[in-house]
Order: structure tokens, then C-alpha cells, then sequence
């Protein structure tokens, strides 16, 4: 693979997961506060994007993997995705709203799949290659987050740097004082704006990735259908529901770890660049993932990654005021566990299904870890934390996260158990993709 072609897929990822981690951290904290819609409202928005995954499996990917060219797919989703998403700015309204973002979604998870596909089918060595420009995409996911620890500032009411006494001192009063009421309204829709501009942007750009046409193999079998039929391997059915699993235990991180950091101290305005942490250290994992891959094997990098979240979720049960940095610190693993888990799960169905369905089968994953799994994980984690919840002495509702995050954490001992015992791939190191209803085989 040439440097022209590694640089053009790494702006692709950079670019798709600035998209999404523009508008996500803080869609709660909107939507909630600012824009004062009810816990189902704020829900179903939120599971727009499990919809669009279920859809997204059964329309993109079989007419990526079927009838046009990739980068096209994936330039045309991305037009009519940041036109979508610029809606979104100027949008109040519960219906309008969700009727946009599930518009934007619907166009954008099939997206998640394709720029996979796209990478894989110009990597000569995907458990070499394919971390390091996967990298790119976290980097883009931070370098959407961390922005916006500065735009909520209300500057107005920052003192000169002269009045504060020095840098360190400015600086540590304008991170203290953040915008209010409407004016706070107005800069979250930057996140928005910033998604918008990132989606028009790349919808160009696609254009010059390089041209990955469709498979003309098996052109009358419909390709999603045929990547469900592999669950009859028995291998591929136990990854199935480890990865949901694991997926239930993912997405309680998205739910409560922003009211969690709220709860033992840490103000608004840090809590996106703090769980971006998890994004960071994830830079330094997926660049070293084919290392593993090549030393560990898939089974025990996938068991590490998953216990990965059985560490962070036993810190967050312990964690107080008193130990706010090390839950903060605990999101290092955060990183660790994507890459090791479900990059690894991705990088296994490239190298392990029929090449004309790969593009559905990472659909059928993605349905799993983007659909399914927030879509109930998202119910699951609200009624878990209403059974939890009581009410004090001043009538204010106190979540028992101790309680909430012993189940996330339980969750991930079962799903490693489940791996060791009953996922028997074959060595990573040398391995053809099968073509039938059969386990995969040594190359000859």
C-alpha cells in the first residue's frame, strides 16, 4: 500500500468520527436540560441510531456490497447525513427533531461498515495495517471533543489575564466560567455545526479515495441474508452473542458515565474531554493491535479487551469524590477495551467471511454493537437505574451507582467465560476465509 493511498484512508477516518463525536457526548446534556425533553424522548432520539443500524444492515451494505462502488455509497450518504445533521441545529421540537436525526443515522451507520470495507480491500495486511489507520478515527473522535471545553466559556464575564494574576490563574478562571441558559443553548448547537461541516466535507473527499467496486461474485444472493446464515457456525454464533453482550456492557458507559462524573464532582464542561480519555489511550492500542493479534491470538485479545470493562466498571462502583481521579484514570481503559474487543471482532469477520458479503457481515456486527445492543442496552440500563434510585431526606433522587455498575461489571466475567470455553477459532497467523457452513480452515 502506497503513502498516497494510507494518507487518504486515515483522513477518511479521521473525518467519519469527528461526525459523530461532534454531536454525542453532549446530545444528552441538550436535549435534557437546554431543550427539556422527556427521559422517552431523549431515548428514542438517542436509539435513532440502533434503528438506522437494523435498516442500515438490510440497505446500505447490500448495495455497497452489490451495486455501486464504495467511495460513491459513502459520498452520497454523507451529503444528505450533514444536510441532515445542519437540521438539527435549528430544530426544537421533539418530532422534527428525531425525524432528522433518524434521517442523519440511516444514512450515516451503513457508513461505519463501508469506510471499514473500504480500508480492508486496500490493505495488503489488515492485522498489520489496518490499526494504525483505524487510529485515525479516534484521533478525530478527540479532536471533536475537546473544543468544546472552551466554547461554553462565557468570556464576558473572564477577566484579563493581567486582573487574574498570571496564565495559570486566567486560565483556571475561564474553565470555571461557563455560559448560561440560552447563551449555553446556542453553543451547544456548535456540535451540530461542526458534525455538518465534517459530513459535506468528507462527502467530497470521497471522491478521491480509491475506486473499491462492488463484489460481482454471487450478484443474485442477497448478501445480508447470506452473511446470517454463517451464525450456523458455531464459532461465529458464540462471537455473536458475546459481542452483544458486550455491547449491553458498552453502552451503559454512554448512558451513565456523564451523570456518574456529575454526581461525584466534576463540572459539565470537563466531563466530554474526561471520558475522552478512553479515545486517547484507545490511540496508542490500535496502533500495537496487530502486535497482539500476531503474539496473543483472537480468542485471548478479545477476552483481555472484554475484561478491559470488568476493571473500569469495578473502579466506577467503588468510586467517591475522594477518588474522583481515579475513576477519570479508569477510562485509560476504556480505549483498551474497543480496540481489543470489538476492532479485533472486526478485523476476524475481513479475514473470515466470503469476500462478496464482508461488507454485510461487518453490517451484521455493527447491528450488534451500534443496534441492538443500545437499543435494549439503552431500556436496560434506565429501569436498572430507576430500581437503584431512592430519594433523600430533601427530596432529591440518589442513584446507587455502586449497586448500577456491579451488573456492566458481572456482565463481562459471564461473556469472558463464554469465550474461553466455546470460541475455538483457528490461528490467526494463517487462515483462509471459508466460503461454506464450515469452520474456518489452515491456508494450504
Amino acid at each position: 500500500m502506497n503513502q498516497a493511498i494510507r494518507t487518504k484512508l486515515s483522513i477518511m477516518m479521521f473525518l467519519e468520527y469527528v461526525i459523530w463525536g461532534a454531536w454525542l457526548p453532549l446530545l444528552g446534556l441538550y436535549l435534557s436540560k437546554y431543550l427539556k425533553f422527556e427521559g422517552v424522548q431523549i431515548a428514542w432520539i438517542f436509539n435513532a441510531f440502533a434503528i438506522a443500524s437494523l435498516t442500515g444492515m438490510f440497505f446500505g451494505s447490500q448495495l455497497a456490497d452489490r451495486y455501486f462502488a464504495q467511495e460513491r455509497f459513502l459520498s452520497f450518504s454523507h451529503l444528505v447525513g450533514g444536510l441532515s445533521m445542519l437540521g438539527l441545529a435549528y430544530t426544537k421540537q421533539f418530532w422534527p427533531f428525531f425525524g432528522l436525526m433518524l434521517l442523519h443515522c440511516f444514512f450515516y451507520v451503513p457508513t461505519l461498515s463501508v469506510t471499514n470495507a473500504i480500508a480492508f480491500a486496500n490493505l495488503k495486511d489488515a492485522q498489520k495495517d489496518f490499526g494504525p489507520i483505524r487510529v485515525w478515527g479516534t484521533i478525530g473522535w478527540i479532536a471533536a471533543s475537546w473544543p468544546f471545553i472552551f466554547i461554553p466559556i462565557d468570556w464576558a464575564k473572564v477577566p484579563s489575564m493581567a486582573a487574574a494574576g498570571g496564565f495559570v490563574s486566567w486560565l483556571g478562571k475561564a474553565l470555571s466560567t461557563p455560559k448560561t441558559g440560552h447563551a449555553m443553548e446556542l453553543a451547544l448547537t456548535s456540535t451540530f455545526f461542526v458534525s455538518a461541516i465534517a459530513s459535506l466535507v468528507l462527502a467530497a473527499f470521497c471522491l478521491t479515495l480509491p475506486h473499491t467496486p462492488p463484489s460481482k461474485d454471487g450478484e443474485s444472493k442477497f448478501a445480508p441474508l447470506e452473511a446470517l446464515k454463517l451464525l450456523a457456525v458455531p464459532s461465529i454464533l458464540v462471537l455473536f452473542v458475546v459481542t452483544l453482550l458486550d455491547s449491553f456492557i458498552h453502552y451503559c458507559y454512554f448512558f451513565w458515565t456523564s451523570p456518574f462524573f456529575s454526581a461525584i464532582g466534576l463540572p459539565e464542561n470537563w466531563i466530554a474531554p474526561a471520558m475522552s480519555i478512553g479515545q486517547i489511550a484507545e490511540i496508542s492500542t490500535m496502533a500495537y493491535l496487530g502486535f497482539f493479534l500476531k503474539k496473543l491470538g483472537w480468542r485471548t485479545t478479545m477476552i483481555l479487551g472484554i475484561l478491559g470493562h470488568v476493571v473500569r466498571f469495578s473502579i466506577y462502583a467503588i468510586g467517591t469524590r475522594d477518588t474522583l481521579w481515579l475513576v477519570i484514570l479508569s477510562n485509560v481503559v476504556h480505549g483498551f477495551a474497543y480496540a481489543f474487543f470489538f476492532a479485533t471482532v472486526y478485523i476476524y469477520v475481513d479475514e473470515n467471511f466470503p469476500k462478496d458479503i464482508r461488507t454485510s457481515a461487518q453490517s451484521m456486527f455493527n447491528l450488534l454493537i451500534l443496534g441492538v445492543g443500545p437499543f435494549f442496552g439503552n431500556f436496560l440500563w434506565g429501569w436498572l437505574g430507576d430500581q437503584v434510585t431512592t430519594v433523600n431526606a430533601t427530596g432529591e433522587k440518589v442513584v446507587n451507582f455502586s449497586q448500577l455498575f456491579a451488573v456492566p461489571a458481572a456482565l463481562g466475567i459471564i461473556s469472558a467465560i463464554l469465550l474461553a470455553i466455546f470460541f475455538h477459532p483457528k490461528s490467526n497467523k494463517d487462515v483462509a476465509p471459508f466460503d461454506s457452513l464450515t469452520e474456518p480452515v489452515p491456508a494450504t
